[in-house]
């Protein structure tokens, strides 16, 4: 991998998918600073590659001239970057002009698009990659990133880092990547959703759920979750091993459905699949794997008599 050798790199959000990140980026001969609010998190990922851990935002800024953030959603993404009063101050405050900021999380376009406006006063440039592909290519450093940027030479700088995680897609200006990873995981939700509600159907039929698996595996009714989830995961009840929560799969269609009103669009399928995962998020425990609407949509099929 050929990146710049002089750039130092920090990494925020040391969690079930920055942990195996940060190691490809160690397995590249990167050397990232680490930080998460959770320190013995980072910690532990820090002493198994001999890694720095830095004690604060403003450190870990000063201390880099690129930070990668992976971190849940657009509000914590916001807090880190800019802080949150003079008691908990942000990367900001220690980034030096001509700084870049990666923010890998699943995030809100539309609050994308406002955090670089407001980044770019202080001279740093905000680009957006989140990922595809889940904790399992986390780890294989195989993860599909759909990289924006209204700066093309600072998304050259980026691309051989984030080259040692996965697969970069140029998906066009700032925000374009997040638009992007919302709309393909809406589209994910919905098919694993349909596929799953064919299973309960077929069994309730008399149908063998493995051979329905393998019929749609070889029809035009195949998408990823009938090849990668439902086997796998699904029917020998395996859900947690799958690696994504519930609650971030709801939370990344409910942000398809925001991008389209924001928009001005009114369409009903996007407004009824954002409405099923989040009512499947407050019913089931609030660990769940978005692999368990499965059982959520067993437990509607019983209650409405199916």
């Amino acid at each position: 991998m050929k990146s710049e050798p002089d750039m130092k790199i920090g990494f925020v959000g040391i969690g079930t998918m920055g942990a195996p990140m940060v190691r490809c980026l160690v397995e590249a001969g990167l050397r990232p600073a680490l930080f998460d609010v959770d320190h013995e998190a980072a910690r532990r990922v820090a002493d198994e590659n001999g890694l720095d851990v830095m004690g604060s935002l403003p450190e870990i800024g000063q201390a880099c001239d690129l930070v990668i953030l992976m971190l849940p959603r657009s509000e914590i993404v916001r807090m880190v970057c800019l802080g949150s009063g003079d008691d908990a101050p942000g990367l900001v405050d220690g980034l030096k002009q001509g700084a870049l900021v990666i923010d890998m999380s699943s995030s809100d376009p539309m609050e994308t698009r406002k955090l670089a406006g407001e980044l770019a006063k202080a001279g740093v440039t905000l680009l957006d990659a989140p990922v595809s592909g889940g904790l399992r290519k986390a780890i294989a450093g195989t993860l599909s990133i759909m990289l924006g940027s209204d700066d093309e030479a600072a998304a050259g700088r980026v691309t051989p880092v984030l080259e040692a995680m996965g697969k970069v897609i140029l998906t066009g200006p700032l925000a374009s990547g997040h638009a992007s990873k919302a709309l393909n995981n809406y589209v994910s939700a919905a098919g694993l959703a349909a596929a799953c509600e064919a299973l309960i159907v077929g069994r309730k039929f008399g149908l063998n759920p493995e051979t329905l698996v393998d019929v749609l595996n070889v029809s035009t009714g195949r998408n990823n979750s009938t090849e990668n989830k439902l086997k796998q995961f699904v029917l020998n009840g395996e859900f947690r091993k799958a690696g994504f929560s519930l609650d971030l799969m709801a939370k990344d269609v409910a942000l398809a459905k925001s991008l389209s009103s924001d928009l001005g669009l009114d369409l009903p399928c996007i407004d009824e699949v954002s409405d099923l995962w989040t009512d499947a998020r407050n019913r089931l425990e609030k660990d769940a794997d978005h692999t368990e609407i499965f059982s959520y949509l067993e437990t509607l099929a019983e209650r409405d008599g199916v």
